[in-house]
């Protein structure tokens, strides 16, 4: 029996800001388990971009405000360099029918000079990949 892309999806979070901005989104739809990720970006034989242990409140803190909307949802802090890899691993880890994030703007120079992020989730994501719209059009 096929499954449903909402079965149980995964949703990346960067930080308390993020999350809030996500939970408004995703609480307008329903869904099965929701494991919630953020992600510590490790620099791979260069210092850090901030310390783990900040890295680790900050993950916390997120997952705080998510739990305020979904008490039941499940956390996961994930290790690496490539963040949209690390994302991907937690969903298969998890067996997640989808992954579900919210685009995160920027200006369109950063976004090619650093990747889009959001394009190589689309594209090298091994499951259904849903952006969730920007702004509540109902």
């Amino acid at each position: 029996m096929p499954r449903k892309f909402t079965d149980s999806i995964v949703v990346p979070v960067a930080d308390a800001s993020d999350a809030e901005a996500t939970v408004d989104r995703l609480e307008q739809y329903s869904f099965g388990d929701l494991t919630v990720v953020h992600v510590v970006e490790k620099g791979g034989g260069v210092p850090d971009k901030t310390p783990v242990e900040q890295s680790e409140d900050v993950a916390a803190e997120a997952y705080a405000v998510v739990r305020e909307t979904f008490p039941d949802a499940d956390t996961r802090t994930a290790y690496g360099r490539d963040v949209v890899r690390a994302i991907v691993d937690v969903a298969d880890d998890v067996d997640a029918s989808a992954i579900v994030f919210r685009p995160r703007g920027g200006a369109r120079i950063l976004q090619f000079l650093a990747g889009d992020r959001s394009l190589r989730l689309i594209t090298q994501a091994d499951r259904p990949v849903v952006a969730l719209p920007e702004t509540d059009d109902s």
